[in-house]
């Protein structure tokens, strides 16, 4: 089912999750039209699958103290596979990144990172990230304002 085309009914209950994770298998299947049962099965079938990865809380950053959002792209002096690999086992132990992704363009991989504040990114960002395996070059781009924050995937193209 993962590289499958999902079918309209699938969507339905993907999007409802992402609206509300913690809705009940009976409203969920009042939602998309299904009867319990098979609403059920088609949850779990999408579980297993590894289509529906998780269920998690979205927290509202700056109430909890990290009012700090940043991007930062790296650069790495060696491109190959193990020096990428010991770059990425790194960065993901950092709790800060929350998410890092390898890209293409003038630089290797962009860095998501959270913190309380300025001096405290300033601090990490010169005692830790640069003294990160095989960095050439880093480039911060603060977040002023956050005008789309991620909500969730866009199902309208995984209907098959």
């Amino acid at each position: 089912m993962p590289n499958d085309p999902l079918e309209a009914v699938d969507v339905r209950i993907l999007e409802a999750l992402q609206t509300d994770g913690r809705m009940t298998n009976q409203t969920l299947s009042e939602e998309v039209g299904l009867s319990t049962s098979p609403c059920w099965r088609r949850v779990r079938q999408l579980e297993e699958t590894g289509v529906i990865k998780g269920y998690r809380a979205e927290l509202d950053r700056k109430k909890i103290g990290l009012g700090v959002l940043a991007f930062i792209r790296v650069k790495i002096d060696s491109h190959s596979e193990q020096e990428a690999e010991e770059f990425s086992a790194s960065v993901s132990k950092l709790k800060e990144v929350v998410a890092c992704y390898s890209i293409a363009g003038d630089a290797d991989f962009l860095l998501q990172v959270v913190s309380p504040d300025l001096d405290t990114y300033a601090d990490f960002a010169m005692t830790v990230v640069r003294r990160l395996p095989r960095i050439k070059e880093m480039q911060t781009t603060f977040v002023l304002k956050e005008i789309k924050p991620f909500e969730g995937l866009p199902l309208s193209f995984a209907r098959g």
